[in-house]
């Protein structure tokens, strides 16, 4: 008789992001005395990029959402300038992934606005958008931008209809979309792209998560599973899968698995635990890590993602004792990498009014870029115009480094092709010339701070503004701002001196060792 042993020994799994943990920032760093909305719609309510942070607030008639500089921490004024053109309550804020100052925002007065930022913030009330859509009956709940394409964005609202708009048009208001797609019998819940955008999953009220062609809006599948109530879905990069977050037949929080060529069952399921706040998933397909927060929790689960059994791999947890409200994630092109930061969050603490950010940090001794945690990544150029996209071609993101050095500019509307001429209406030539002569002093360092105008007669810059914009400031507030972009200044060249000394040691590193391999010869 065989007898088979059990062997005890439990199973490691080697990974680099096994130890990655989470540092919130100090409270210095944070943003403090923002009067976040109470909205109980289940979004994020805050979108970052690398210049600006943008947050939905609580305001009295109409609706109102807050931006402010990345560098602006600290007590916020109680009466800074905010977006305020709705006539409803915001529901939902999304930044253009090509455009740091460009933001859509949608509303229960059933309307998309898009707004243009000017470069230095907001100076005043914002009232008047770029572009205003019309074409829902109801409140409009979500907004996403289209991954590759430019100027291409989608909205679902209560009205269970999914709208694509084509932003590259002269009207200022447009009241039809490209096309509408009508496949949904309730209220949408959550939308994912797919990474070149051809595809996009969503969840909705009726419990299942359809997958749909994103030009045509043909419905390719649907899953409708008894034992999960799906109420956020990601399209997790390249891995042909699927994550939806949602609640059990007996109200337990879950996440399942899916094939994204098969969704007839999901290939994982795993139960959480017994709350009820919603949970919201963040994929990086570059590490292939998955996050997940939950609403009113003060916990962030992390996993890594592979392509093989049990697919799902739990690496730890980020405790806290202060539950957040929404969410905001930083792109990846606006990480620390000299810090080895991965992933950075924002979380919305209604409780304190407050606005921290959360860094999720892998533990590394040296002090050099890090390649083999920071690939090639989506960058900040469209590979695509909205024309040829409307026109069927379909590409993946142009794809950008993140080593000190080697970044891609900065986004700003000059570089969307398809637009140069509308936005230049929305916006003073004088403020356009102030920034790019910024962008230009940024790189050439320090030593060219002050200098002059180009011969084409430009107007001349000081600390990155005209003279028409230096004006001396009337109010405190005024004195605020143009202290705060100072400072950014300041920042900027800092970042840019640290930068050149990671490269000059990498150079001295370098020049060592090929001396001590020749002397070894």
């Amino acid at each position: 008789m065989t007898v088979s042993k059990m062997t005890w020994r439990p199973q490691y799994r080697s990974s680099k992001f096994r130890h990655v943990f989470g540092k919130a920032a100090t409270k210095e760093s944070c943003y403090d005395g923002v009067p976040i909305t109470r909205s109980v719609q289940d979004n994020t309510f805050c979108a970052v990029n690398p210049r600006f942070l943008a947050v939905i607030t609580e305001c009295a008639g109409g609706g109102a959402f807050l931006v402010l500089s990345v560098h602006h921490t600290g007590k916020v004024d109680p009466h800074h300038p905010r977006v305020s053109g709705h006539k409803g309550n915001v529901l939902d804020i999304k930044w253009n992934p090509f455009d740091d100052h460009c933001i859509a925002s949608c509303s229960e007065d059933a309307t998309v606005k898009v707004w243009e930022i000017p470069p230095h913030g907001l100076l005043k009330n914002l009232t008047v958008p770029w572009k205003e859509l019309q074409g829902h009956r109801r409140r409009v709940g979500l907004i996403e931008w289209h991954p590759t394409a430019n100027n291409i964005l989608f909205s679902t609202g209560y009205d269970y209809q999914v709208m694509i708009w084509n932003l590259d048009c002269l009207e200022q208001v447009i009241k039809n979309p490209v096309r509408t797609i009508s496949h949904h019998t309730d209220v949408v819940l959550s939308m994912s792209f797919g990474t070149d955008g051809s595809l996009f999953a969503t969840t909705c009220r009726d419990r299942k998560i359809r997958l749909i062609e994103s030009r045509s809006g043909n419905l390719l599948q649907e899953a409708s599973c008894k034992t999960h109530k799906a109420s956020k879905v990601l399209i997790l990069g390249n891995m042909k899968m699927l994550l939806s977050t949602g609640t059990s037949r007996w109200n337990e929080r879950q996440m399942v698995l899916w094939d994204q060529d098969d969704l007839s069952a999901p290939l994982v399921q795993e139960n959480l635990d017994g709350s009820s706040g919603v949970l919201f998933p963040f994929y990086d397909p570059d590490t292939h890590m998955l996050y997940i927060a939950g609403k009113g929790d003060g916990n962030i689960r992390y996993y890594e993602i592979s392509s093989e059994k049990p697919y799902i791999h739990y690496l730890t947890e980020y405790r806290s004792n202060l539950p957040q409200k929404g969410m905001g994630v930083m792109p990846k092109r606006g990480l620390d990498v000299s810090s080895c930061e991965v992933f950075r969050f924002y979380k919305l603490v209604t409780i304190k009014s407050l606005i921290e950010p959360l860094s999720m940090i892998v533990p590394r001794r040296s002090e050099s870029y890090q390649e083999d945690i920071y690939p090639m990544t989506a960058g900040n150029m469209p590979a695509l115009t909205a024309g040829e996209w409307l026109s069927g071609t379909d590409k993946g993101p142009v794809m950008m480094s993140l080593k000190p050095g080697s970044q891609v500019a900065e986004s700003y509307p000059e570089t969307n092709k398809g637009t140069d001429g509308y936005r230049g209406q929305s916006r003073s030539a004088t403020a356009q010339r102030g920034y790019i002569q910024d962008q230009l002093r940024t790189k050439e360092g320090a030593e060219d701070g002050n200098r002059a105008a180009d011969d084409a007669g430009q107007t001349a810059v000081v600390n990155g503004d005209g003279y028409s914009l230096c004006s001396p400031p009337r109010t405190e507030n005024e004195l605020l701002m143009k202290f705060h972009k100072q400072q950014e200044e300041i920042r900027r060249l800092r970042e840019l001196l640290n930068h050149r000394d990671v490269h000059i040691r990498q150079l001295e590193l370098e020049i060592k060792n090929m001396k001590n391999s020749h002397n070894s010869l």
